[in-house]
């Protein structure tokens, strides 16, 4: 459980902070270069050239004072939609931005800024189905005054929006494709080499992405993503002392960062270092919301054999998310370790209910039903757990004294037998236990 938290801790730090150096940013405002100014000032109706020049000034209540009763007399000025689309914009109108825009794209097709920034707003709001034709729209037309730059941020976004998420499918080659196009037109940024180095690692070309992080990291060594990045690949990896020296040294680059020093910790974790534990704990306390930072804390301190003390956080992790089945059975497991069978059973039972192909849930549930009295339901439960994961003494043991307790010997003595061979002198306990029913069945037969 530790390394699967571990794993998934680290993807979601990385990859946050790739998302926060790659965000798309808002479109400049119409300019139009200034040799041009005053011939394209003639041409524009006097309220559009006064409301641009508020715009520059950031001035959004003047440069509406302008677009309103201009575009309430000229609604299909495309020019005006698009103006005001930025102002609202600007002031976070969102919704209104979006209808700005999008009644610019229809009543001027060609309008490279308005497909653009329509594009860009949408992806910011999370709509990348709605957002991606816009941007791909934008790709074909041409950017003008605006320059290749910007028809580069357009590529850049649709990367975005094509790379695989975490945890989620995606493209791993259209997204590539879509980078190149955009280092065609501008140079390579750092959040270029950071998005080339995730798609890379997406597609399994782990060489390539190791590649990608480290040269970003000899241009900035204080790239937190950067450092972030190769740290979760080294940890996919399970290359724990070099993760561990690369994010101590990183550390000494940027002090107190949050993701690298959870990072830090769950590789020392990983470790067994006994340095992790006071880590998380600092750590919680300065971001004891933080999901990701409580669920490695509640791992380490189930290791360390505080069930207690972990428990109390899978609890709160619970109250936020009651049908996570991982947390509903460390849950389980910490209230076995505790002694609460009762409790760890309703644990398990609801687990297994929301997934059925839970091998450890089903473990879980196996275990309490036997010590809760239900040898029937541990059978049942055993039975499953065998569709999904390999038998161990434990679970020999566990089927031979649910056998033994319905009295089904023939089935007991197998199972009982089943664990002595298993078990090879490390389980003395129960082998001494198995040797002794197996005396009393055997000879009653």
């Amino acid at each position: 459980m530790l390394r699967k938290t571990l794993f998934l801790l680290s993807l979601l730090l990385a990859a946050s902070s790739v998302l926060r150096a790659q965000a798309p940013a808002k479109p400049s405002p119409h300019k139009v270069p200034p040799a041009e100014q005053s011939a394209a000032e003639d041409q524009l109706p006097q309220p559009i050239v006064d409301a641009e020049a508020a715009i520059t000034r950031s001035d959004w209540k003047t440069a509406e004072a302008k677009l309103d009763p201009w575009l309430a007399n000229h609604p299909d000025d495309a020019r005006a939609l698009f103006d005001a689309g930025y102002v609202a914009d600007a002031q976070n109108r969102l919704d209104d931005a979006v209808t700005l825009y999008r009644r610019s794209t229809v009543a001027d097709p060609r309008s490279f800024e308005a497909h653009l920034s329509l594009g860009l707003l949408l992806a910011r709001q999370g709509q990348l189905v709605d957002a991606r034709p816009e941007l791909l729209a934008a790709t074909t037309l041409d950017p003008g005054s605006a320059g290749p730059g910007l028809k580069a941020r357009a590529w850049r976004a649709l990367a975005q929006i094509d790379k695989p998420a975490p945890g989620q499918s995606g493209d791993t080659t259209q997204a590539s494709n879509d980078l190149l196009e955009a280092l065609k037109l501008s140079p390579e940024t750092p959040a270029d080499t950071l998005l080339a180095a995730s798609l890379a690692e997406a597609s399994d070309q782990l060489d390539a992405a190791e590649a990608a992080y480290r040269r970003l990291l000899a241009k900035d060594p204080k790239s937190a993503a950067g450092s972030s990045g190769l740290a979760h690949l080294l940890i996919v990896q399970k290359k724990y002392p070099e993760a561990e020296a690369l994010l101590r040294s990183a550390l000494v680059q940027i002090p107190d960062d949050p993701a690298l020093t959870a990072q830090l910790a769950g590789v020392l974790a990983a470790q067994n270092n006994a340095e992790a534990l006071p880590q998380l704990q600092k750590l919680h306390a300065a971001h004891p919301q933080d999901r990701a930072i409580t669920r490695l804390l509640a791992d380490v301190l189930a290791e360390s054999g505080d069930a207690a003390g972990s428990d109390k956080l899978y609890i709160f992790l619970l109250a936020g998310n009651p049908d996570d089945t991982d947390l509903l059975i460390a849950h389980g497991q910490n209230l076995t370790r505790q002694l609460k069978y009762a409790e760890a059973f309703s644990a398990f039972d609801k687990a297994t209910r929301l997934d059925p192909a839970s091998g450890d849930g089903w473990s879980g549930l196996a275990f309490a039903a036997s010590k809760t009295g239900q040898p029937a339901i541990a059978l049942h439960a055993l039975t499953m757990r065998s569709k999904f994961l390999p038998e161990l003494p434990s679970t020999y043991f566990l089927w031979a004294t649910s056998y033994d307790t319905l009295r089904d010997k023939e089935q007991a003595i197998a199972y009982y037998h089943h664990f002595l061979d298993a078990a090879q002198g490390r389980f003395p306990n129960q082998e001494w236990q198995a040797r002794q029913r197996l005396l009393l069945l055997e000879k009653k037969n």
